[in-house]
């Protein structure tokens, strides 16, 4: 999740943007050394397929500081001696072993490069041991600027979390920080003060008391998970749980929050459930059975970590009280519930392959959150829901980013995003296939990282339907169509202005009142019409803006 309103998004995006790669008086973006090795699938990262990690960390909240190691597992698919593990600083990693033997390491900034002494034969699988210690970047502002967050809660115990979407992973703890490798399964295990408790994915194992007084939480995840869904919270946590019955059968759902909030997320947390059974309805079985469904109380907004989802909206409904689209139906839900949980599908089952595709993350999820509307509300209402929250749209910077160098698009992938999943929606005029694309998508990419193009092909094929220069429009542009019209001399003539070439998108329209289909194209088209005919409304369904050319 990354904030998209107002001011506060506005003063983040160009501060972390301007301090992270810094910019041009022309608006240019300049790319590092440090970006590439960072957003590139490196030769030293594509010789290696992840496959296991078992993370265990210390955490001394007195220090804000953590140790510990991370034992990789790997399968080699080509031979090579040089490994790209990733951690940034002021973390540094100690040693690196492999077989009980220390290899040598050099630095290159945030990356670390590591020689292996071992013949590495392909289709072998291999281990290395990586040893790591520091104060991590402490959070700006979480979810946004993250870090670690070190808090107390109000009975002055420690309240500490994880968060590091688009920062990355490797701000906390040495891995293979590129999102297209996946590991297929892990162990987390976290050592905290003695009372504490920490919760991170999967399924707890086990809880071990050490002699120093302190205990050592072991969390199992068994299946893939995107690094920056790994996470740690810790807290004076009181747990609740209930059992969904859903599509796959039972789902247990636990809830951990701070001692003293029992009873109002005993109440608001009524949302998790509808969640669930709302977005199975529209996008298939939750995607985590075996890890769980566990909804954390964190000292932040929230994020959408695999089978451990957090959350900070205060017990409110809406976005901390608010109503971001305007129209009432905001004040419906927790947001944060619903939008984290929803990235338990896109983000998190469908993961993008590098961050210029985040749209893949953040548009459906934002437009889940009206077709949670609609399950329990109606499609008026969904579509109100959607239509209010375009206000903001900020047209500042395409959706899609640059390639290769961990960069994100605009925020209007949030909303803008959402608004074009909504008009092709309408295109394909069919509800119910529709939802087997929902569904369909689910299921043909399950568990999978994928590029945006991935995604794009299998909504024009599943639909019958090419939405190219559609996706180009909203993702690459920051224009808004004109559907300009004109009459004369008994002809309505119509087309596309303001947009990409060749765009042809089929809109609705009312001519007088009727309601009809056009096909406009950037060349002019033309029918014939009456005098009287001169009344034209695109559906407020379509985000296009409409200009008549008078005689």
């Amino acid at each position: 999740m990354k904030n998209y309103f107002g001011s506060i998004f506005t003063a983040f995006l160009i501060g972390f943007t301007a301090n992270a790669q810094g910019l041009l008086n022309k608006g240019e973006t300049v790319f590092t050394h440090q970006d590439t090795l960072r957003g590139s699938i490196t030769k030293e990262r594509a010789w290696w397929d992840l496959k296991y990690y078992h993370l265990d960390v210390k955490v001394n909240p007195k220090e804000k500081a953590i140790s510990g190691s991370n034992t990789v597992r790997y399968t080699v698919l080509t031979e090579n001696n040089r490994m790209q593990i990733d951690l940034q600083e002021p973390m540094k990693i100690t040693k690196v072993t492999q077989d009980k033997k220390e290899l040598k390491f050099e630095r290159d900034g945030n990356a670390f490069f590591i020689t292996l002494t071992e013949k590495q034969k392909v289709g072998d699988t291999k281990e290395i041991v990586v040893y790591f210690e520091g104060k991590p970047k402490e959070a700006v502002r979480a979810p946004w600027d993250g870090g670690f967050s070190w808090k107390k809660d109000k009975n002055g115990k420690d309240f500490i979390a994880t968060s590091c979407q688009g920062l990355g992973a490797s701000v906390w703890w040495p891995n293979k920080d590129h999102m297209y490798d996946e590991v297929e399964n892990m162990l987390i295990s976290v050592n905290v003060p003695g009372d504490l408790t920490d919760v991170s994915n999967g399924r707890l194992q086990s809880v071990k008391k050490e002699k120093d007084g302190t205990k050592t939480f072991n969390w199992y995840v068994s299946n893939p998970i995107n690094n920056y869904g790994v996470n740690i919270n810790i807290g004076d946590y009181v747990n609740f749980s209930e059992v969904y019955k859903g599509e796959k059968g039972d789902l247990d759902c636990n809830y951990y929050v701070l001692r003293d909030n029992l009873t109002l997320a005993k109440e608001q947390f009524k949302d998790a459930p509808k969640m669930l059974k709302a977005f199975e309805n529209w996008f298939g079985p939750y995607p985590w059975y075996e890890d769980s469904y566990k909804l954390v109380e964190v000292p932040y907004l929230g994020m959408e970590h695999q089978s451990s989802v957090t959350y900070g909206n205060q017990y409110k409904k809406g976005y901390l009280g608010r109503d971001l689209s305007g129209t009432g139906w905001g004040l419906k839900f927790d947001f944060i519930i619903i939008h984290e949980s929803g990235h338990e599908w896109f983000a998190n089952n469908i993961t993008y392959k590098d961050i210029a595709d985040m749209w893949v993350h953040e548009s459906f999820t934002n437009y889940s959150e009206s077709l949670f509307v609609e399950y329990y509300y109606g499609k008026d209402a969904a579509a109100e829901y959607i239509i209010g929250c375009r206000k903001n749209i900020q047209n500042d910077t395409p959706i899609i980013g640059h390639y290769d160098v961990n960069n994100e698009g605009s925020g209007d992938m949030y909303p803008k995003g959402a608004t074009m999943l909504h008009m092709i929606r309408q295109v394909i005029n069919d509800d119910a296939k529709w939802k087997s694309i929902l569904r369909g998508m689910n299921k043909t990419f399950y568990h999978q990282t994928v590029t945006g193009k991935q995604i794009q092909d299998y909504i024009n094929e599943q639909s019958g339907i090419n939405f190219n220069r559609v996706y180009a429009q909203y993702l690459t542009t920051t224009q808004v169509p004109v559907f300009e019209y004109m009459f004369k001399n008994g002809t309505f003539g119509y087309h596309w202005t303001n947009c990409v070439a060749k765009f042809d998108m089929p809109v609705r329209v009312k001519l007088n009142g009727v309601e009809t289909w056009l096909k406009p194209t950037t060349e002019w088209q033309s029918e014939k019409t009456t005098n009287e005919d001169r009344k034209v409304e695109v559906d407020k369904d379509f985000y296009v803006t409409t200009s008549n050319i008078i005689e």
